[in-house]
């Protein structure tokens, strides 16, 4: 009778081994890191997004005329255009991305400033009526204005296996319409 007790306790915990053995497995099959290609997957993945981001916000925070301004640059973040095989994807999570970055990396050198049409809409959500000095009908007090504009064009080079993707990303100065800053992350991927 002990050796069917002992027989069992041990086939259980070897049983309940293999089951905890099995969960961490499970869990990153589930979550897999955001900055490691899934083999699962073709295209465009998270690695990009993060690499792009990293790679986008280090180059333009160590650019020289940024680094030798004695102010802040006002940066709105406009939006992606993509120029893809399928052109209706959403690909602003790259800008929107490198906006996080340059908002944890950047401060003191660059402030961000919302986007004048979400800034409205928002402002059509939360704000009461007009204000009391202002005469109805007039435009609202005017707001902070940005130097530059970031936005980012994704064009894809589409092959039988794989795709070519380019991702430009431009800092437009809207003083004089001059490129302050401009790099570009390229990736090839399978379709």
């Amino acid at each position: 009778m002990n050796m069917r007790w002992v027989a069992a306790v041990v086939g259980t915990m070897v049983l309940a081994g293999a089951g905890c053995a099995d969960k961490p497995h499970e869990y990153g099959q589930e979550r897999p890191p955001v900055d490691q290609i899934d083999s699962r997957d073709k295209g465009l993945q998270s690695k990009d997004v993060v690499s792009a981001a990293d790679q986008m916000a280090n180059d333009l925070l160590s650019d020289p005329n940024l680094n030798a301004s004695k102010t802040q640059w006002l940066v709105v973040v406009d939006n992606v255009e993509n120029k893809t095989v399928n052109s209706r994807f959403d690909l602003d999570i790259f800008l929107q991305t490198l906006q996080s970055r340059l908002a944890q990396k950047g401060r003191g050198r660059v402030q961000l400033i919302e986007n004048r049409q979400k800034l409205r809409e928002l402002q059509s959500k939360e704000l009461e009526g007009e204000r009391e000095d202002t005469p109805p009908g007039a435009p609202g007090p005017k707001g902070i204005q940005p130097d530059y504009s970031l936005y980012c064009t994704i064009t894809e080079l589409p092959n039988r296996g794989t795709s070519f993707y380019v991702l430009n990303f431009k800092l437009t100065d809207l003083r004089n319409r001059t490129i302050a800053w401009q790099n570009s992350y390229e990736v090839k991927v399978a379709r």
